[in-house]
């Protein structure tokens, strides 16, 4: 069956019809022949982006366990529920106040945010951490995977088009994109997808080959990654300031920066954590291949 010629761009048809993009004159540059790439938008594209993030970001949590099978073994002898529960918490009580703070001075909706839930994610497991006298890194085990949904992820947001509030602010490069509105605007999702794409690539790359700074700063390198390249992209946004060009998530993005870096140089300047005292019930530390405490056993 042939789908009528006027259906609206958030129809399933729309997009079979249309394909994944196409060509226009600019408005702006039709004597130079200029174009723009017009993205097919539905608002169901990012239900189905969050979905196919969340389905490789288990794919790669999988083969990453195959591949390292220690590792979620390391992570359990130094953790207990409560610092699941807690990440989970921090994360999404961080998704919701970062995005809702941002969203309702545009529109009166709550929202979410990746760049929140990162760093309410961060908190409660520091917060843990000093709660528990836990000084090494325990987010090694979630960079791949959170990379790997990450570039997923934002390509659902590129092609959930204008009401996702995730666009960019309106450009002249050639590669500008028309997301129902007939404006160029910078494709700041599919920026954000190949940065987090290349680092992930890179990082596996490098714990492949076993590179060190992997074992030890993974999660904080992937941080202050996360944080510097989301920086630059807040500039192409029209998020509201709050002071000067800088809006919310620069600041957070700033503070991801910070906290990666920090630890970073604590690492290279050979400030280690004490060993824990013995205490009943405590950690104990013994000889192991890997060099980390164990649970005294009954």
């Amino acid at each position: 069956m042939k789908p009528p010629s006027n259906l609206p761009r958030s129809s399933p048809f729309h997009l079979a019809r249309t394909g994944l993009f196409c060509l226009k004159e600019r408005p702006d540059t039709a004597r130079r022949g200029g174009t723009i790439i017009v993205i097919p938008t539905a608002p169901w594209a990012h239900t189905l982006g969050d979905g196919a993030a969340w389905i490789g970001a288990s794919v790669t949590a999988f083969w990453q366990h195959r591949r390292w099978p220690r590792e979620a073994d390391a992570l359990a002898r130094v953790t207990t529920p409560s610092y699941y529960v807690t990440l989970a918490l921090g994360a999404l009580i961080g998704a919701w106040a970062a995005g809702t703070a941002n969203s309702l001075r545009l529109t009166l909706a709550p929202s979410h945010s990746v760049a929140g839930a990162l760093v309410g994610g961060i908190v409660a497991v520091e917060a843990w951490k000093v709660r528990h006298g836990l000084r090494r890194s325990t987010g090694g085990a979630y960079v791949l995977p959170m990379a790997v949904g990450l570039a997923i992820g934002r390509l659902g947001c590129l092609f959930a088009g204008l009401p996702d509030l995730t666009y960019g602010t309106p450009t002249a490069l050639p590669w500008g994109v028309d997301l129902g509105d007939g404006i160029a605007r910078h494709p700041v999702e599919l920026y954000e997808a190949l940065a987090m794409a290349l680092f992930a690539l890179i990082y596996a790359r490098a714990r492949l080959a076993g590179a060190g700074w992997v074992e030890t700063h993974g999660f904080h390198v992937f941080a202050a990654f996360y944080g510097a390249q989301r920086f630059a992209w807040e500039f192409a946004k029209p998020y509201p300031t709050l002071v000067g060009p800088f809006n919310l998530f620069h600041f957070l993005c700033l503070g991801m920066i910070c906290y990666g870096l920090l630890w970073v140089r604590l690492g290279r300047s050979g400030h280690r954590a004490p060993p824990p005292a013995r205490t009943q019930g405590g950690a104990l530390p013994v000889p192991q291949p890997d060099d980390e405490p164990v649970r005294n056993l009954p």
